[in-house]
C-alpha cells in the first residue's frame, strides 16, 4: 500500500491555500502554521480545509513536502526559515522569482532537504471550477512525487525538464508580458481620459479582438494586485538583465505599479477610481 505524504504550505495566500487544498485527496494531511498570520489568512486556510499546527518547527518536522507560495520578496526569507530547521523533505519553490534566486534557494536548502523542485503557477486560483497549471522542473523523483499529489485535481502539473530555473524562467517570461500589458492598458486609458478620448480608445480597441485595451474592468484588478505584481516585475527585470537584455521597460512598470501601493486587495474600485489613484502618487 502506498503511503500518502504529509504536505505543508507556508504563508497560504489566495493562490497558496487553493493549490494546497487541491492536494488533499492525495495527501495524508495538508498542514499550515497560523503563528503570526492575519485573521484573513486564518479564515482562508479554514475555508480550504487546511490543518493548523502549533509552530513552523512542527510543520517542518512532519511534512514530507513543503509548498512555498508567497510574495516574491519573501521567498528567500521563507526558504531560510525552513532551511535553518534542517528540513529533510521535498521543498517546492513555486514563487515568481528569477532563476538566479531559485538557484540560491536550492543551495540554501540543499544541505538537508531531500530535493528542491522549481515550480511556476500560471492561471487563477483553482476554485469555483477554475483550473490552473503548476509547471515543474527539477529532479525526476521529486517532480514525480509532486505530480502525484495533484493527480486528478484542478491543478495540472506539466513537466518542463530536469533543470532548476526552467519553471521560474517560464513564469517570469509569461508574466512580464501579461502584467506589463495590463499596466500599459491602464496608462493608455489614463492619458486618453485626460484628453477626453477614452471612449474613442475603447471603440478602436473593440475592433481588435484580444486586446487588453478592451478589458477596462481589469484596471481596478491591476490596482488591487499591484503590491504583488510590482516585485514580480522587478524579478522579471533582473532576469532580463542577467540575460543581457534591456530591463528598463519592466523597471518602469514596477515603478508604475508602486503608485497603486495603497490599493492592496481593494474590492469595488471602478476603473475611474483606479486611474485616479494612478494619477495621484
Amino acid at each position: 500500500m502506498t503511503i500518502k505524504p504529509i504536505v505543508g504550505i507556508v504563508h497560504p495566500g489566495s493562490m497558496g491555500a487553493a493549490v494546497a487544498a487541491c492536494a488533499q485527496p492525495n495527501a495524508a494531511r495538508v498542514l499550515w502554521c497560523p503563528t503570526s498570520r492575519s485573521a484573513a489568512t486564518t479564515a482562508r486556510a479554514e475555508r480550504a480545509g487546511l490543518e493548523p499546527v502549533g509552530s513552523l518547527d512542527e510543520l517542518v518536522e512532519r511534512a514530507h513536502v513543503i509548498l512555498s507560495l508567497c510574495p516574491p520578496a519573501a521567498a528567500e526569507q521563507v526558504a531560510h526559515s525552513v532551511a535553518e530547521r534542517r528540513y529533510a523533505g521535498v521543498y517546492v519553490e513555486a514563487n515568481a522569482i528569477n532563476p538566479e534566486r531559485m538557484t540560491r534557494i536550492v543551495e540554501l536548502l540543499g544541505k538537508s532537504a531531500q530535493a528542491v523542485v522549481d515550480g511556476a503557477v500560471i492561471g487563477s486560483p483553482p476554485i469555483n471550477g477554475k483550473r490552473t497549471r503548476l509547471y515543474l522542473s527539477g529532479p525526476s523523483d521529486a517532480v514525480s512525487l509532486v505530480e502525484g499529489l495533484f493527480a486528478g485535481s484542478a491543478v495540472a502539473t506539466p513537466l518542463l525538464g530536469a533543470e532548476i530555473g526552467q519553471a521560474s524562467a517560464l513564469k517570469l517570461a509569461y508574466s512580464s508580458y501579461q502584467k506589463a500589458s495590463r499596466v500599459l492598458a491602464a496608462e493608455a486609458y489614463g492619458v486618453a481620459r485626460a484628453h477626453g478620448v477614452g471612449e474613442a480608445l475603447l471603440d478602436i480597441a473593440g475592433k481588435r479582438p484580444g486586446s487588453y485595451l478592451v478589458e477596462t474592468e481589469y484596471i481596478p484588478k491591476t490596482a488591487a494586485r499591484a503590491w504583488r505584481w510590482g516585485p514580480e516585475m522587478d524579478e522579471a527585470a533582473d532576469m532580463l538583465s542577467a540575460a543581457g537584455l534591456p530591463d528598463e521597460v519592466l523597471r518602469a512598470v514596477a515603478q508604475t505599479l508602486g503608485r497603486w501601493a495603497d490599493s492592496k486587495d481593494l474590492a469595488g474600485l471602478t476603473p475611474d477610481e483606479a486611474l485616479d489613484r494612478l494619477t495621484s502618487p
